[in-house]
């Protein structure tokens, strides 16, 4: 009986694949993890896309993570995007993976402005609607949504960035608009009563800079005063390899720590270029091509992940889990405007960077 080269070969092709799988799972499972660097310290997790739980990426957050987070498959406008209709499949997806890896899942985010619906604050005529309508869906989607998920989601980032950036205390967006400051603590409230053991938080970036700092305080403590269930803060960590400053960084931490809230970074990640809001927000194409990460960045980025992990470790107390957002360089929100990102600690390859041994040996 004869057998073929090409069946030989075909055969021979298949074996060098899944011996090549095989060694790069058993790489990732043999080194060590962020995970368990910091395990006397808090949970490190990761925000999460459909596409991240599939292959070498769902190898290297299994090593690497203990938590991990929807990063755009919970919020408003993907979960319910019309008004009779939710969107589960990806949401499922992600918390199964987590569940199934024996990870903390945060659930991310319930209220915010920026990817809410058209047809929340309208009603059938296309007119605005009332503080009473806005109520009802806000109560309805929060509560399906939290109820689905409660004894698998230990926290949720309840409402998202509705302090100004500017001069104002709130910003201006429909929910404002509609039913004024009462809608936070309405949101609050809800999600408190679909599921009494998630630890609920308030997320915002910018925690850093001492106005806006002061505002979020104020609000949180007004809130807290009333009885609002409010548990901890999310202090973004959208940062940059210019800010923010240890000293500023700190005093957030004691300040919010003050009102008897947990701290958690939930967004971190340090871009390459100076500003604020991860090195200025970049929007539009995502030509990843026209940038290369320089020994001047990467220099740069260590110092600042090696200060901001110095802090977080002094404060370990206080603070009770630390989120990157996202897993690689290989995909950044960042991206953009004919120029690539490279704010986390591993590369395109998956591989980690200078940073990771600045963040891990301590």
């Amino acid at each position: 009986m004869k057998i073929s080269k090409l069946f030989i070969g075909s055969i021979a092709l298949v074996a060098i694949v899944f011996l090549t799988q095989l060694f790069s799972a058993y790489t990732f499972k043999k080194e060590k993890g962020l995970k368990d660097y910091y395990k006397k310290y808090f949970p490190v997790g990761a925000a999460l896309t459909p596409r991240s739980i599939k292959g070498e990426e769902a190898e290297l957050i299994k090593q690497q993570f203990s938590s991990i987070t929807a990063e755009n498959a919970m919020k408003m406008g993907p979960i319910h995007p019309e008004e009779n209709r939710y969107y589960w499949t990806d949401a499922d997806a992600i918390v199964n993976f987590g569940l199934e890896n024996k990870m903390k899942v945060r659930g991310h985010c319930l209220v915010w402005h920026t990817q809410s619906p058209r047809w929340f604050f309208t009603d059938a005529e296309g007119k605005t609607i009332d503080k009473e309508m806005l109520y009802k869906r806000l109560k309805e989607h929060i509560q399906t949504v939290v109820s689905r998920y409660k004894g698998k989601i230990y926290a949720w980032d309840v409402v998202n960035e509705v302090i100004a950036d500017g001069p104002e205390i709130y910003r201006k967006t429909s929910f404002l608009d509609i039913a004024g400051e009462e809608f936070i603590a309405k949101a609050f409230e809800y999600a408190h009563e679909a599921d009494p053991k998630a630890i609920l938080f308030y997320n915002d970036y910018n925690t850093e800079q001492p106005a806006k700092r002061e505002k979020i305080y104020n609000m949180l403590k007004k809130f807290l005063d009333a009885g609002v269930p409010i548990h901890g803060v999310g202090l973004q960590a959208h940062w940059s390899i210019s800010n923010p400053s240890r000293e500023e960084l700190e005093k957030s931490i004691t300040m919010f720590s003050s009102l008897g809230l947990q701290i958690q970074f939930t967004e971190l990640d340090i871009s390459v270029y100076s500003g604020r809001e991860g090195g200025q927000i970049i929007r539009g194409q995502r030509d990843t091509t026209k940038a290369v990460f320089t020994p001047e960045m990467e220099q740069k980025q260590l110092e600042k992940y090696q200060m901001v992990f110095e802090v977080f470790r002094k404060y370990k107390k206080n603070i009770t889990g630390v989120t990157f957002w996202n897993v690689s360089d290989r995909y950044t929100w960042l991206d953009g405007r004919g120029r690539k990102n490279f704010p986390l600690l591993f590369d395109t390859n998956l591989k980690p960077k200078k940073a990771f041994g600045a963040v891990t040996q301590f």
